[in-house]
């Protein structure tokens, strides 16, 4: 039967020296809810205590968790974790144990001794009993997927191990300037270490819009770094226009979690840079949108040779709905894997023509190589506007006006 079980393991556990009610109460755990372990033990001491005609007092201290589960040794982890919270936003908590070697041979020396079959973890109880305390105290709610803070019982140091989780931000940039790269690219000569030929900066440009929007938003949450992450790029000498881009911005340990973001919005060089439709995100989003291949609309100025308007048209006709093969371009041979690569050109058609230039849109898949589908690039792009037209043609200007929606983050699926 069950209750000689637990009363003969009880028993033995008994036998092996001092133990608190937690403890004693722990290793029949999985057995009934609706008590705290404390209760589950004392309750059990007490029936053994009966059953023997035993008064006397049960004995002080446990050699099985050295007193952690002692009210004031509850309290003071408590009180360790309200300083190490202290100036830090948060909602939601998760605790974590990391066990000394002397206690998890204990626990472990018990289990084997006992032959106890429905243990709970001490960690699993002192996380508990601990966070317990921390919600009454500071309102704090535990949350187990995504806490906002994790914080972790280091018993072997004595102290709190406090990891700040992520604040998530999505959103559209417009970029509203040429010669500026999306993220920060380090110097190729120093690696980002400093040197004479990046004046001692680490990096080949002075700026970049990672840094023009994540800088701001450092220090609007009081975090220690972030990461972008863009669905996509594109090329420095390209503005970034009518919708914008999508992104994620993730600021890494935040002490404020939640900002209007209108202040972030706002704060950034707005001659150079603009934000849309920012809010707050799952960082489960982060792989959505960085393997997202929305389709993209471009603006192309292309300098015009000997060709007329209609015979533009014409190229542009039989260029529609074509599918290009493209073998990595030249100009990004250097850090790109050199394949080839098959997209669409949705739609291609004239918008005017003015100064011997004409203005073009061109609607494709993501991934497309606009600069080589007007030049050719030597024949690494096939078929291009150069070959259809007979002529050597040049990009004077390129822009990408229109990204499309990215299902899962902005379109629900």
């Amino acid at each position: 039967m069950v209750e000689e079980d637990i009363l003969s393991t009880a028993e033995r556990i008994l036998t092996y020296g001092p133990i608190c009610d937690n403890c004693l109460g722990r290793q029949f755990a999985k057995l009934s809810g609706g008590l705290t372990n404390r209760e589950r033990g004392h309750a059990i001491r007490t029936v053994l205590r009966m059953i023997h005609d035993d008064r006397t007092q049960p004995p002080q201290g446990c050699w099985v968790c050295l007193g952690l589960f002692e009210d004031s040794e509850l309290s003071r982890w408590a009180d360790m974790i309200e300083e190490a919270l202290r100036g830090v936003e948060c909602r939601t908590f998760l605790i974590g144990t990391r066990m000394s070697g002397l206690l998890a041979e204990n626990e472990e020396t018990l289990w084997g001794k006992s032959g106890a079959r429905h243990a709970e973890p001490l960690k699993s109880e002192l996380n508990r009993e601990v966070g317990k305390i921390v919600s009454e105290r500071m309102g704090l709610e535990v949350e187990f997927k995504h806490p906002d803070v994790l914080l972790i019982l280091d018993l072997p140091r004595n102290k709190v191990d406090l990891r700040i989780n992520p604040v998530f931000v999505f959103g559209r940039y417009l970029k509203l300037v040429r010669g500026i790269p999306q993220t920060r690219w380090p110097c190729r000569r120093c690696h980002g270490k400093g040197c004479e030929r990046c004046n001692f900066t680490g990096k080949l440009y002075k700026e970049s819009v990672e840094e023009l929007i994540g800088e701001v938003a450092v220090r609007l949450f009081d975090g220690e770094g972030y990461t972008f992450h863009g669905a996509g790029r594109e090329d420095i000498d390209a503005r970034m226009l009518g919708s914008g881009r999508p992104f994620i911005l993730e600021i890494k340990s935040p002490k404020v979690r939640r900002i209007d973001l209108k202040m972030l919005e706002e704060g950034v060089d707005r001659e150079k840079v603009q934000l849309l439709d920012l809010r707050y995100i799952d960082g489960s989003k982060v792989e959505v949108i960085k393997s997202a291949s929305p389709w993209k609309r471009y603006r192309v100025r292309v300098r015009l040779g000997s060709s007329d308007k209609k015979r533009l048209e014409t190229a542009l006709k039989e260029i529609s709905g074509r599918v290009i093969e493209q073998r990595t371009p030249t100009r990004v041979l250097h850090r790109r894997a050199d394949i080839v690569r098959r997209r669409r050109v949705i739609d291609a058609r004239l918008i005017r023509v003015e100064d011997g230039s004409a203005i073009i849109e061109i609607l494709s898949d993501s991934g497309l190589y606009v600069k080589e589908l007007i030049s050719g690039d030597d024949g690494r792009t096939m078929p291009n506007l150069s070959m259809i037209m007979g002529e050597d043609l040049a990009v004077e200007e390129l822009d990408v006006i229109e990204v499309g929606k990215i299902k899962g983050v902005e379109i629900q699926e």
